[in-house]
């Protein structure tokens, strides 16, 4: 596959919530990038979550040389980079082109090459059965509609691949009042229904634990396992500060689905 530009002028034009996290992305992307670039890079590209628990560690990929692997909200691609130095073969995609033109200069620092494709999670312009793994660790399965997202890795996974995906817990979602900036230690959302997030700069995405399950095997995705990673008591983030710490030692932060296609 060479590298791709999905144009978004044609037929299925970007929702509202991809407009919206499409701007928002490519305005806050060198910020971001200048932020939590150096954490991300010191952890070697492997690592999961805003505490950045080693792959090595959790074992989510499993063995990945040889395999086609799709990373969906790669940002820079620092993860799809050290898997094609692992020995897979990685395609890159964001919905933020800004984003995407970090991954082309880290790339060619680095002197790395491999696909990027520059669409939405929602309607991935790639073939059917094209990948043996798709994964996210935050990105697009947190800004991008599981009721469409879901389907369209259904569809790119060959029979008896792995769909992997982090994203914030739903204990997380339910206590993060959306004027706040961390979240606290009450419950301030409905459960029943949950489905978006409008902080008024852009649109996030939880379901109830039931809804996952049910859209999962809807869609022939069958779930191998649920990892709630507990950081370390010494754990530091540029993303999250010390009382974030603790109330993660205390609640699950983050959850990490492990999801087989059906053969």
């Amino acid at each position: 596959m060479d590298d791709a530009r999905h144009d978004r002028s044609g037929p299925a034009a970007p929702s509202e919530h991809e407009r919206r996290n499409q701007a928002s992305w490519d305005a806050d992307s060198d910020a971001y990038q200048e932020r939590h670039g150096p954490q991300l890079a010191a952890s070697g590209g492997m690592a999961w979550g805003v505490w950045q628990i080693p792959e090595a560690e959790l074992q989510v990929l499993g063995d990945v040389v040889g395999k086609d692997i799709l990373e969906l909200g790669c940002g820079a691609a620092r993860w799809s980079i050290a898997l094609a130095a692992a020995g897979a073969r990685p395609v890159g995609l964001d919905l933020s082109e800004r984003q995407l033109g970090h991954a082309r200069q880290l790339m060619a620092e680095l002197g790395v090459d491999f696909p990027l494709v520059h669409a939405s999670a929602e309607a991935v312009p790639l073939p059917d059965a094209s990948f043996d793994i798709v994964f996210c660790d935050h990105g697009a399965m947190s800004f991008a509609d599981p009721y469409r997202t879901v389907p369209e890795v259904s569809r790119l996974l060959r029979p008896g691949g792995l769909f992997a995906f982090s994203h914030a817990s739903a204990i997380l979602d339910l206590c993060w009042p959306l004027e706040a900036d961390h979240a606290g230690d009450r419950l301030v959302h409905d459960y029943f229904g949950m489905h978006s997030f409008d902080d008024g700069e852009d649109v996030s995405f939880q379901l109830p634990y039931g809804e996952w399950i049910r859209l999962f095997r809807a869609n022939g995705l069958h779930v191998e396992d649920l990892l709630e990673p507990r950081p370390p008591a010494d754990a530091t983030s540029t993303y999250r500060n010390a009382d974030d710490l603790a109330w993660s030692r205390r609640w699950p932060h983050e959850s990490i689905w492990r999801l087989r296609r059906e053969a």
